[in-house]
């Protein structure tokens, strides 16, 4: 027998529908292979062993399921240390980025408070948005008020016309998508992982490659979309007589679904079904290849819109001849604010401050997880150094984990001082005294004598 690897094997074996009992097999340039086959199973073997093990599970209309169970032998002790060897550096890696993370973030937060402070200090509010304000040029305001637009937003392609800041033109295309769930374990010696493929059909925004599927034939897909989705942007958007900047249209992102109902004369030529635009012949049974489009709108601008009234924006900006721009506070930050419905400049500071401090526990998370898993990933080989002894490899499982818990905490709160003791300083000694706690209570917990 001559050994051949499983990826050769996919490359010379041209597998069809087995089930049926057709298929066709090339394998050019190896002798000595064993092809078993029945209607359930095709097994391909080498060197007296199943390298290759395919079976059909089921196929119910759009639906089809394989499952492929590949071995190989279980890998040695040095294998395994050099293995994680390689995971040692990627921890190390994640270990030094999770500094960076953590003590930037700090600064980040403080500046952004500070910020907000300054920028909640010289505010002023505008009650007339309709007149000029040149008394109030160069400083920053608040102001509320209905959005507007010069003229509608149009996709002549298929009729739709919307009084809005945004039109989003969404398309989907019907395909096959494959879906893998794996599960590895050891028999006879050997390390066999057995992969459940399924497939079926859904309608996705983004082309799915079929060339990456483990069974190509019988579920290929387009290469490309006829139609292409966008967004539409109103060249002038204004609140009152005044101008919004990129930065602030950019914010207006409340996109709603476009109901075909409310629509004015869409094109006769296009399928419409459930507010979608069908590119098939039978909307109701779409075929691989077939398309759908939907339409949304953000920021809704027209007085006499179907759709409903305008809506209506809180912002924060600086005033430069009639436009809103950003501000330039002196901690460097740049400060644009605007929230949909209408609220004083005290509320939208404090909204400002509330998500300012949701982003900062998250990145502190965040830090802290890679920290922990990095430290992880450095003392895995002690692991793996007894991972041939059951009962010891469990216990030293859980004490790498609690080690690298208190180690990651204790580091992640002195990181975060660090980051706070150029700005406050009270606060930096306090997180400081934190951080020791975890390491104290897990030297308390050993014995005086192993202490010694």
């Amino acid at each position: 027998w001559r050994e051949i690897t499983v990826a050769q094997v996919q490359s010379l074996l041209f597998l069809g529908d087995w089930g049926g009992g057709s298929v066709l097999v090339a394998l050019v340039g190896f002798g000595g292979v064993f092809l078993s086959l029945n209607s359930e199973t095709l097994e391909l073997k080498c060197s007296r062993r199943t390298i290759c093990k395919m079976r059909n599970v089921s196929e119910s209309g759009n639906k089809t399921e394989h499952v492929k169970v590949t071995s190989q032998q279980k890998l040695g002790f040095l294998e395994r240390l050099s293995e994680t060897s390689g995971g040692m550096l990627i921890g190390l890696v994640a270990f030094a980025l999770s500094f960076y993370l953590l003590f930037t973030n700090e600064g980040r937060a403080v500046k952004t408070a500070a910020s907000l402070d300054e920028g909640l200090s010289i505010v002023v509010s505008l009650n007339d948005i309709n007149s000029a304000a040149a008394q109030y040029e160069g400083n920053l305001v608040h102001l509320s008020g209905p959005l507007r637009t010069s003229k509608p937003l149009y996709d002549p392609n298929y009729g739709v016309s919307v009084q809005a800041v945004k039109l989003k033109r969404h398309v989907e295309m019907y395909q096959w998508v494959e879906y893998e769930d794996s599960r590895e374990y050891e028999e006879g010696g050997e390390m066999k992982k057995e992969t459940r493929y399924s497939y079926n059909t859904e309608w996705k925004s983004e082309v799915v490659s079929s060339r990456h599927f483990d069974r190509e034939i019988a579920h290929q897909n387009p290469s490309a979309m006829a139609v292409d989705s966008f967004t539409a942007v109103a060249p002038d958007v204004q609140v009152g007589r005044f101008s919004l900047s990129k930065g602030l249209v950019e914010k207006i992102d409340n996109f709603k679904r476009l109901s075909l109902a409310k629509l004015q004369g869409p094109h006769a030529d296009v399928t419409s079904y459930e507010d979608y635009f069908y590119h098939s012949l039978d909307p109701k049974r779409p075929e691989v290849g077939d398309l759908r489009v939907s339409f949304f709108y953000a920021g809704l601008s027209g007085d006499a819109s179907p759709l409903g009234s305008p809506d209506v924006v809180s912002l924060v900006a600086r005033l430069r001849r009639d436009q809103l721009v950003s501000y330039q506070t002196n901690s460097g930050d740049e400060l644009e604010l605007l929230y949909f419905g209408s609220f004083s400049a005290e509320e939208l500071f404090q909204k400002e401050h509330q998500s300012n401090s949701m982003k900062t526990w998250a990145l502190r998370a965040g830090g802290w997880l890679m920290m922990f898993v990095g430290i992880s990933l450095m003392t895995r080989i002690f692991y793996t150094l007894v991972d041939w002894f059951p009962i010891v490899r469990d216990l030293v499982n859980l004490g790498l984990k609690v080690f690298a818990l208190c180690v990651a905490t204790s580091l992640s709160l002195l990181t975060i001082s660090a980051g706070w003791f150029f700005y406050r300083p009270l606060w930096a000694l306090l997180l400081a005294v934190l951080a020791v706690v975890p390491v104290v209570l897990a030297r308390s917990r050993v014995p005086a004598k192993k202490r010694q």
